[in-house]
Formats: C-alpha cells, structure tokens, sequence
C-alpha cells in the first residue's frame, strides 16, 4: 500500500485546500490556475501544450480509471505545471490501456494533487476568473508566497517553450503544407497529414521561408500564451495572408487575427473543455466542440480594419468570437479545436473546407497549375 503524501494547494488570494499528492514528488508547483470539464481525455489534455504555464483542475471527479497508452499522447513532453483531482482510481481498466495514471505523471516529472474539493475550487474560478497557485508539500506559508509570486500566462511568450527546435514532416496526403509549431498537438498533425505532407516548422518562421518551400497551404497551430507577446510572429503571419490559403486554430486564430490588426482579449477563465456549443454563421449549424484557450479575438476590432474581415463562428454560452474569415484572401480560423482530441468531431469538417481552399479553381490559377 503507497504511503499518504499530505500536501495542499494555495490560491494567490489566500485560499487553501488540503489534499493528497500524486505523481512526481515536488515541493512547490506554481501555475496559473484553470478546470477543464471535459469527462475523459485527460492523457490528451495533460500532454497538449496548449496548457504550458497552467496547473490544471478536472472537475469530473474521477481521474484515471481507463489508464494511459502510448497513442493518446499529444506532444514530445508534458508542459502544464500540474494537475488537481478530485480522485486518482486505484485501478484502471480498459482494453486499450498499458499503464496507469500515477505512473504515467512520476515518469514525466509532473506533480499532482488529489482529494481536493474541485467542485468548490471551480466555482471559485468561474467567480473570480483564473488565478495564480501553487501546490505541494511545502508550508502554506511558502506555498501562499509561491502562489503570489507567480505571474501567470498574461503578458508572456510561453510559445518558445513549446515549440519544435527544427524542422520535421509528417503525412503522406497529395498536397504540401507548411504547419507553424506553436505547440502543434499530434492529433491535428494527423488529420493535416491526411491531406498532405505536412512541414512542420518552428514558430519563428519566416514568411519568405515558408513561401520558397511553395505550400498548397499554411496552417497555424494551436499554443499557450498571450497572443499580444507574438507580434513578430502575427507580421510574418501577414505577409502571407492572400498569397497562399491558411487555416488556423486557437491561438493560430489568434494570432491571424492579431496579422489582420484585429486585438484579442483575455477571458475571464477561459474556455476549456468538451461540450463548448458554437454556431457556425456560414451554415447556421450548431455543433459542440473541444475548447481549449484563455484569449480571444475581439470581434469589435474588425470594423475599420484594411481587409474585409467576417466572424464565421460565435460561442452559444457567452458570444466569443469562434472564428474568422478574410474575405477574398482564402484565409480563415476558428478558436475551438475541429480535431477534439479529446471531444466531439461535430467540427471535423474544417479540415476539408482547408482541402477545398488548397484545391480551389483560384488557387490553381494563381499557382499557375
């Protein structure tokens, strides 16, 4: 039987919850401090990059009953700084499983914490919006400095972190696509790869380099962070809107926004989980998504701006601008995740509006194909 590991976690505002840690033993574990609601999926929300700089809380109660695998993983590491449960299972069951959770976290180096009141946490989130932590087995007083002293995921560049250091294809469908890295998750390199090959690239990138490489299309991949912090990243971005078809998602979105001059904003705390509804306003469809982000394009900064510029898509739960379309240019994005990973596929189809893009009779023309 596994010895108790007493420990607690600490909000920046004062508040303290008492718990049991699991996975890698650390002393102090700060990050902004975020829930997801998504049921199941939490090896694909561990290991997506996208949570680089933030502790994670699952409000579902029970955590790590169907084990772990080597398929369900969605990056090369893990880069939030933790997670926090309400129940770690003692066992897992399921056909598809090779380990279990806690093994899983001790092996990665990722200290969690278990038997907290996540219920009553969340509220605490949705009330006050997301908040700076910290966890472990260190003193409340140390922890409650810890938690005060970490500066969150506003105002800094957490792209460099999780981005790939060269360059990599993947895929082996009929066209060519250059895909930016800003914390690309393996589930939508599976899908792109589907339609092409797909060359992926680090952040940094420039636009020249990615036009020499003479893509049927660019992608703009998911990532952490604020979006305000990659301006360098949204001007290479802008030079390539109108000469080559892009797609983006999350903060790709974001970041195409940011190209075309619109602002983004932070929500107050976020958007994270699978049962997210958006209407997309091209077809008036409704269809549930995976959510993963805590900023978002202002749909208010689109008047005014150089470019004819649409919202395509609107969050049912509070209105967020969901995606984007520049009108005449073949370029478009969307906030929510169509490749789930986890969640549901209703969104799966922007994959193939991508394909259709690439293939477009304007394209062929302006290729000279």
């Amino acid at each position: 039987m596994s010895t108790i590991r007493e420990g607690a976690l600490v909000l920046a505002d004062g508040t303290v919850f008492e718990g049991e840690l699991v996975g890698a033993p650390h002393a102090v574990s700060t990050g902004e401090v975020v829930f997801n609601t998504a049921l199941s999926g939490y090896q694909e929300i561990i290991t997506d990059p996208s949570y680089a700089g933030q502790i994670i809380t699952f409000t579902y109660p029970h955590i790590g009953n169907y084990g772990v695998n080597d398929t369900d993983i969605e990056s090369r590491g893990v880069f939030c700084r933790g997670i926090v449960i309400r129940d770690l299972a003692r066992r897992h069951s399921n056909f598809r499983a090779n380990g279990d959770l806690g093994s899983f976290l001790e092996q990665r180096g990722l200290a969690g914490i278990g038997g907290i009141d996540t219920r009553r946490l969340t509220r605490l989130l949705r009330d006050h919006g997301a908040i700076p932590g910290a966890f472990g087995s260190a003193s409340v007083a140390d922890l409650t400095s810890a938690a005060r002293a970490e500066a969150g995921t506003t105002g800094i560049d957490l792209v460099s972190t999780v981005t790939t250091n060269h360059e990599y294809t993947f895929g082996n469908g009929p066209r060519r696509i250059v895909a930016f890295d800003f914390g690309i998750k393996t589930t939508i390199l599976r899908h792109l790869g589907t339609l092409g090959v797909v060359e992926v690239v680090p952040a940094a990138t420039s636009a020249s380099d990615v036009l020499s490489r003479e893509p049927d299309g660019v992608f703009l991949s998911n990532g952490p962070g604020d979006p305000a912090m990659l301006d360098p990243i949204a001007a290479e971005i802008a030079q390539l809107v109108g000469k080559v078809p892009l797609f983006g998602i999350c903060l790709g979105h974001q970041l195409l926004g940011r190209a075309i001059g619109a602002t983004t904003l932070k929500l107050p705390f976020g958007h994270h989980g699978g049962n997210h509804p958006v209407k997309d306003l091209t077809t008036d469809r409704i269809e549930i998504t995976s959510q993963n982000h805590n900023f978002a394009v202002d749909a208010d900064s689109f008047s005014g701006l150089e470019r004819d510029v649409k919202m395509t898509h609107i969050n049912l739960n509070d209105g967020v601008c969901e995606g984007l379309e520049v009108v005449g240019a073949q370029c478009f994005s969307v906030q929510h995740h169509p490749e789930a990973g986890p969640g549901p596929h209703d969104s799966v189809y922007l994959f193939d509006r991508f394909a259709d893009l690439m293939d477009s009779p304007m394209r062929l023309t302006k290729a000279g194909k």
